[in-house]
C-alpha cells in the first residue's frame, strides 16, 4: 500500500507549515471542496493586492485574480514542491500581471472610460475606513501613498515588481528569485535599481518628518 505524503507517524514528515501545505496541495489534487475554499481564503487577498500593485489597475487586478486562481486549479497537478505553494501562485500572478499588461497597451491604450462614475474610480483602499485614526493622518497618509502609487507607475515594471515582492509582499529574496525564475544577484539589482528609481521619482513630493518612514535607507517597509 502507497503511503501518503501526508502520513505524519513518519520521523521524516514534514511538520507545521510545510504539513499544512501538504495537505492543502493533496486536497486539491483530489478536487476537495474545503481545499479550493481554504486556497481562496489564503491567497484571494494577497493575490489581489500583487496584482494592483504590478498593475495599478483594480478591474485589471480582479481580473488578473480569476484567472490566476484557474491557473492553479488546472495545474496543480503539475506543482512539484520544488519550491513553496506560496512562490508558485505568486510566480503566476506575475505572469498573468505581465500578460494582462501587454494585453492592455496593445488593445485598450486609445480608450477612454466615459461612463465610469467617481465612485467607481476610487481606489481601493480609499473606500476602506479606519476609525482609529485622526482625519489628519488619513489625509496625510493618503496623500504619501497617493505619491508612492503614481511613482510606482511611472517605473520599470522589471523593477516596479522586484521591489513590490520585497518591499510590500514582503517575500524574501530568495522567494522572490523564484516567484521570477532568476539569480539571487539579479534580484537584489532589480531592488536595488528600482528603489533607487523610485527614490529619484518621489524626490522633493514627499514631506520631511514622520512621513518619510516610508522611504526609509533600504526602503525595506516602505509601505
Amino acid at each position: 500500500m502507497a503511503t501518503s505524503i501526508l502520513d505524519l507517524s513518519s520521523d521524516r514528515a514534514p511538520k507545521g507549515a510545510a504539513a499544512d501545505e501538504l495537505r492543502l496541495v493533496e486536497g486539491l489534487r483530489t478536487g476537495a471542496s474545503w481545499a479550493y475554499e481554504e486556497l481562496v481564503h489564503n491567497f484571494q487577498q494577497p493575490v489581489y493586492a500583487l496584482s494592483v500593485r504590478l498593475l495599478d489597475n483594480s478591474s485589471e487586478a480582479s481580473d488578473v485574480v480569476q484567472e490566476v486562481f484557474l491557473k492553479v486549479f488546472r495545474n496543480i497537478s503539475s506543482f512539484q514542491g520544488n519550491s513553496s505553494l506560496r512562490t508558485w501562485i505568486y510566480r503566476i500572478t506575475v505572469n498573468e500581471a505581465h500578460n494582462a499588461r501587454r494585453w492592455f497597451f496593445r488593445h485598450r491604450r486609445a480608450e477612454v472610460e466615459l461612463d465610469s462614475s467617481p465612485e467607481e474610480s476610487r481606489n481601493w483602499k480609499e473606500i476602506i475606513p479606519d476609525s482609529g485614526r485622526s482625519p489628519y493622518d488619513v489625509v496625510l497618509d493618503a496623500e504619501q501613498r497617493t505619491a508612492i502609487e503614481a511613482a510606482l507607475g511611472r517605473i520599470s515594471p522589471i523593477f516596479r515588481e522586484a521591489v513590490v515582492l520585497r518591499d510590500i509582499t514582503d517575500l524574501s529574496y530568495e522567494e522572490i528569485a523564484g516567484v521570477l525564475a532568476v539569480s539571487l544577484g539579479t534580484v537584489k539589482s532589480r531592488i536595488l535599481r528600482g528603489r533607487e528609481a523610485l527614490r529619484e521619482e518621489l524626490a522633493g513630493s514627499l514631506k520631511p518628518g514622520p512621513v518619510l518612514r516610508f522611504m526609509p535607507e533600504t526602503a525595506e517597509k516602505m509601505l
